[in-house]
């Protein structure tokens, strides 16, 4: 079994040497892709986020995501694309003038579309709207003058949908990743 994991974030999130009253403008972009036997996948995420620098400690922002994916299984092809709008609040813990840790709180709407095409046969489309929550925490490394690496392995998230099919359909759940998701980031305070 072949697995191609490449995760990278960009994650300009205004970290080191937090300074009171500053803007926070940066984001994340993620792309991952995975082959199993004639199974494949692909998914892409860009995640922009502004806020605002209260302290050292607190900052406050909004935060958008653009996602997609395929996965194509035999003759089945699937597709799905999304948005996300919403808002963190990040608490930071300096440890030294090197490094400090913090913890990304997030909440917000999403919408999905996910079609599906069976070979010689109609495209099916289904949408979706819910609610996401997600805790995420991460180290900060400062490199020099503001600039630093941001490293997360995992967090908690929620999701809940619902479908814009009759009879409508509802789903949620809990994904708890710790471990399971590498994501390594650029950072500056502005």
């Amino acid at each position: 079994m072949k697995k191609i994991m490449l995760m990278l974030v960009l994650a300009i999130t205004g970290m080191a040497n937090a300074q009171e009253g500053t803007i926070l403008v940066g984001g994340n972009v993620g792309f991952s892709s995975d082959k199993v036997g004639d199974n494949k996948s692909n998914s892409f995420e860009f995640s922009p986020t502004v806020g605002y620098q209260f302290n050292e400690n607190m900052t406050v922002g909004l935060q958008t995501s653009i996602l997609g994916s395929k996965e194509e299984q035999g003759t089945t092809e699937y597709k799905t694309n999304g948005f996300k709008i919403g808002a963190f609040y990040r608490y930071a813990k300096p440890l030294s003038e090197l490094f400090a840790v913090y913890a990304d709180v997030s909440a917000g709407h999403q919408t999905l579309k996910a079609e599906t095409t069976l070979t010689g046969l109609p495209t099916t489309s289904v949408k979706s709207n819910g609610f996401y929550a997600g805790i995420t925490p991460a180290l900060f490394i400062n490199m020099k003058n503001s600039f630093g690496l941001n490293f997360s392995i995992g967090g908690i998230n929620y999701n809940a949908m619902k479908s814009d099919t009759t009879p409508e359909v509802k789903s949620s759940g809990f994904d708890f990743n710790f471990g399971k998701t590498v994501n390594i980031g650029i950072s500056k305070n502005f």
